[in-house]
This record gives structure tokens, C-alpha cells and sequence, in this order.
């Protein structure tokens, strides 16, 4: 039975998250204790806010060796959202310098906008550059919608397996393995979105 915990860590996000998982009939439980995490067959980390705070709440509110235990050695698919793809860096660069989870190699800094205006906010496409489960049937340049200032830069470019332009091409989704990460809110993207969250619950 597919059974998806979003990880509670008092990210702004979380009930929106539910919710778009649980129209997919998915069990779906908000949690942060070690047996939500054991017990779940996906985990989703959403993300509201700056970098450094999202990893000091995360390190005062989540088991994070669970986390890794469950996530990196029993391979459990695992989709972080916005802030909750970025802290898979191993460093964030917002208010600061800032060490991330290192899950994936790479740095967040700031999106080199040009004349746009920042944060990034509304819709915008997506260009796949490598295949990915998570974008089947979304491989003709889908928009979803945004809301960032900052973009996760991958050590290796395979891992970033779409790219959105806004003044430049920063990733915006993002894989290695088991981990995903979306750079958009996908519970705030209807049709696409929802068929996002629908492979991700598919994969592997």
C-alpha cells in the first residue's frame, strides 16, 4: 500500500502538500516522529521560507538519522519541495553561508535574474534535459508555478534533470537515484502538478 509521510517541521506548506497527495487516494500521514518515517513507502519534505532557517528547523524538529536511514540506505523515494529540494545541497548560500543535508552535491545561491523582478512568482515552464520517472507524461515543456529567489546549482548536470529559464536556466527539478526535488509547488500547479505527485507515488 502506498503510504506517504510529509514531514512535519513547521514548514507553511504542509496542509496543501497533504492535501495533494490524499486526491490521489494515497494513505497520507504529516508526521516527524521515527515510526511515520519507517512506515512510509514515500517521504516528502515540503519547503517555505530561507534556506538557513529551513535546515535549523529541520535539525530541531525532524529524526534526521532516521531521515537519512530511511531515505539513503533502504532507498524509500523521497520528493523534496521548493526549500525542501534546496537543503539537499550541500551548501546554501541565502542570508549567509549555510551547510545543507549534502544528499546531493551541489550549491543554492541566488538566481541571477537580470532586469526580472525577484523572487520569481507565477508560472513557468520546465525544459527536460535527462529523463526522469517523475516527468512522464510531462516531457512537452508543462508549466508549473514558482515562487523563489534562489536555485539549486548540482556539482553534476545529470542530476538536474530540468531546467526553467528566468534571466538564467537554473535547475528545477532535480534527481539522483531515489532523491527528487522540484524547484515549483506542485500542489499549487492543478493538472501538472498533480501528475507529478501521481509518478512520483508510482516510483520505482
Amino acid at each position: 500500500m502506498t503510504r506517504v509521510c510529509v514531514l512535519d517541521y513547521g514548514s507553511g506548506n504542509v496542509r496543501s502538500v497533504y492535501n495533494l497527495f490524499a486526491a490521489l487516494s494515497a494513505s497520507v500521514v504529516v508526521s516527524s516522529t521515527p515510526s511515520d518515517i519507517a512506515d512510509a513507502s514515500h517521504v516528502v519534505l515540503p519547503g517555505v521560507g530561507a534556506f538557513g532557517a529551513a535546515m535549523q528547523k529541520m535539525c530541531h524538529a525532524l529524526p534526521l538519522d532516521d531521515l537519512r536511514d530511511a531515505v539513503l540506505v533502504k532507498r524509500k523515494p523521497f520528493l523534496g519541495i521548493c526549500v525542501g529540494m534546496q537543503v539537499l545541497a550541500t551548501q546554501g548560500d541565502e542570508f549567509g553561508s549555510y551547510a545543507g543535508l549534502g544528499w546531493i552535491p551541489g550549491t543554492v545561491r541566488r538566481v541571477d535574474h537580470g532586469s526580472l523582478p525577484l523572487p520569481h512568482i507565477g508560472w513557468n515552464n520546465i525544459v527536460c534535459q535527462h529523463p526522469s520517472p517523475l516527468l512522464a507524461g510531462l516531457e512537452h515543456e508543462p508549466d508549473f508555478y514558482f515562487v523563489h529567489s534562489y536555485a539549486f546549482w548540482a556539482d553534476d548536470p545529470r542530476h538536474m534533470v530540468a531546467t526553467t529559464e528566468y534571466g538564467e536556466n537554473f535547475c528545477s527539478v532535480l534527481q539522483r537515484d531515489n532523491l527528487f526535488g522540484v524547484q515549483f509547488h506542485p500542489e499549487k500547479s492543478q493538472r501538472a502538478g498533480l501528475q507529478l505527485a501521481k509518478n512520483f507515488l508510482s516510483y520505482p
